[in-house]
């Protein structure tokens, strides 16, 4: 399917943080895409959300992090994106500590092992480095308008692999959406 219909405004969306990064000295169209990210903007909406993508997925990889599901949904079909092709996405539901952007949020691209000289090269337009996991601790930039770009030394998927889990079908969290529809962090 191609991505206009499965991730509308993909390719302007990919366009956009790439050349936002050429803006800041980076050259990330030459960077291989680790995934995108989607934050839907209710539970409803990523429950809904999750079983349209994985119609178009060969496994989705969800599991609870920071006391909420996210997905890792591996496409059947790679999107082509100019140079790179995505083939995983990241569905994650709606915020739990601060203002995030509802929809496209972030694009993961892969550094490599020189994540850390990256780092250095490029502190001055860098906003902060996430610690996930062992295996993923990014660094980032949090632009105007809340979205984001991240620099990982390996792909979500090498990452949650290297953690032992794997791509194997479709594996689903235990929770309730009705449990969090009146947690504090529920929107409209």
């Amino acid at each position: 399917m191609p991505s206009a219909e499965l991730l509308p405004g993909l390719a302007a969306f990919y366009e956009q943080q790439v050349s936002r990064c050429e803006d800041r000295g980076m050259d990330a169209r030459s960077l291989p895409l680790s995934h995108v990210a989607i934050r839907a903007r209710t539970w409803h909406a990523y429950v809904e959300q999750r079983d349209a993508l994985e119609r178009h997925c060969a496994a989705n990889l969800e599991n609870i992090w920071n006391g909420r599901p996210i997905s890792k949904l591996l496409l059947a079909e790679p999107i082509p994106l100019g140079r790179v092709s995505l083939e995983l996405v990241e569905l994650i539901p709606p915020f739990h500590q601060r203002v995030y952007r509802m929809g496209l949020e972030h694009i993961g691209f892969v550094i490599g092992d020189d994540l850390e000289d990256f780092s250095r090269r490029h502190r001055a337009v860098l906003t902060g480095q996430q610690f996930q996991s062992p295996e993923n601790e990014p660094v980032y930039i949090l632009f105007d308008d809340y979205t984001h770009v991240k620099f990982h030394p390996r792909s979500l998927r090498e990452a949650c692999e290297r953690e032992g889990r794997s791509f194997d079908g479709f594996q689903h969290a235990e929770w309730h959406v009705e449990d969090e529809l009146a947690g504090p962090y529920a929107v409209a």
